[in-house]
């Protein structure tokens, strides 16, 4: 068996190693510490003062949970959802006379002495900022189990299912199972948005070189400029046209229009391809199937024009948008057939 410890349950973790090391197959703890109360040669405890005024605390009934939560998971500390949860959480795990029975019966367990004697492989994980229990004492531990790994993390919450939970899940995986775990994409669902340059290989014949890098930079500058606008991101550049998503299709169409009217006062015709779907989001790239239909879409848009996949369409019944049928297609490589609307919209 391996086992998983967090705070005192590492040390029970470990303590069960020692003591029956051939039914462990390894331990990992995480924020845990070998022991409570401090003393001259581990002064990251508590005091016995501290203890007692813990014990008091919880038997008066004036223990602070809230300003306890803050001192746990400084991240989480703000939302007011979590703090409600972690309130009923720590009344509903046991009452003030069982939690003193806890502090009682594991406050005096010291492990220091027999952390030697733990010879299974064993994983410490802490965080380096952790109010509840110095990352000193992790290093303390790790430094006397013999087959100990440490590995200490950015930030300062003491639970593992708190902060960056996915750099706690890999490590263990790793550590468990001697593979790292597959990097799955972000599958998510956006608005993607193709833009295209209107006949820009006779404008840049007709403006010359110099002229024209002009022209893009200011066409580059202004759909830019309506991307963080819209809160569009980026993609990439295609050409003479821009890749870019969006969290909800209205503001993509918004941003399409404001592209169009801005580059028109340059004298700049473009068209705009768009669809909603899910896509995969891998080191700043989308990819899916959804990239493919808004490509397709892109292509049958005609100068000016801002068109859109029927979903678009569906998604943004009752915005106020007004749409003009472009009859059925079938797209290049994709399933089935689409119909296209073309956004009649002529302001930003």
């Amino acid at each position: 068996m391996a086992f998983f410890g967090c705070h005192l349950g590492g040390r029970l973790a470990l303590l069960y190693a020692a003591a029956h090391p051939e039914r462990t197959a390894a331990v990992v703890t995480f924020a845990s510490h070998p022991a409570t109360l401090r003393d001259d040669e581990y002064p990251w405890g508590s005091s016995p003062e501290q203890r007692e005024w813990l014990v008091d605390s919880l038997r008066t009934m004036s223990f602070d949970v809230d300003a306890v939560f803050q001192e746990l998971t400084p991240t989480e500390a703000a939302d007011p959802s979590t703090r409600r949860w972690f309130s009923t959480f720590f009344f509903s795990a046991g009452s003030p006379a069982e939690s003193i029975d806890e502090i009682e019966a594991m406050g005096p367990v010291d492990l220091r002495g027999l952390l030697g004697s733990v010879h299974v492989p064993t994983l410490v994980l802490h965080r380096t900022g952790d109010l509840m229990a110095s990352v000193e004492a992790g290093r303390y531990m790790a430094a006397r189990l013999p087959q100990a790994t440490f590995h200490e993390l950015p930030g300062a919450d003491h639970f593992p299912f708190f902060g960056d939970q996915d750099a706690v899940l890999a490590l263990t995986q790793e550590f468990l199972t001697s593979r790292a775990p597959a990097v799955e994409p972000d599958r998510v669902v956006v608005t993607v948005l193709f833009t295209d340059l209107v006949d820009s290989t006779a404008r840049a014949a007709e403006l010359g070189d110099r002229r024209w890098r002009r022209v893009r930079e200011e066409h580059d500058d202004l759909v830019r400029a309506n991307l963080a606008r819209f809160r569009g991101h980026e993609v990439e550049t295609t050409g003479d046209g821009f890749l870019a998503t969006f969290e909800g299709p209205a503001r993509a169409i918004r941003a399409a229009a404001a592209m169009r009217a801005d580059l028109a006062e340059l004298g700049l015709r473009v068209r705009a391809g768009l669809h909603t779907g899910e896509c995969e989001i891998v080191d700043g790239h989308v990819r899916g199937i959804a990239v493919h239909i808004a490509a397709r879409v892109m292509a049958l848009t005609g100068p000016d024009e801002v068109l859109c996949s029927r979903t678009v369409k569906d998604l943004v019944a009752g915005a106020g948008f007004r749409f003009a049928d472009r009859g059925t297609h079938r797209l290049k490589g994709v399933p089935d057939e689409w119909p296209l609307y073309a956004v009649e919209l002529t302001t930003s």
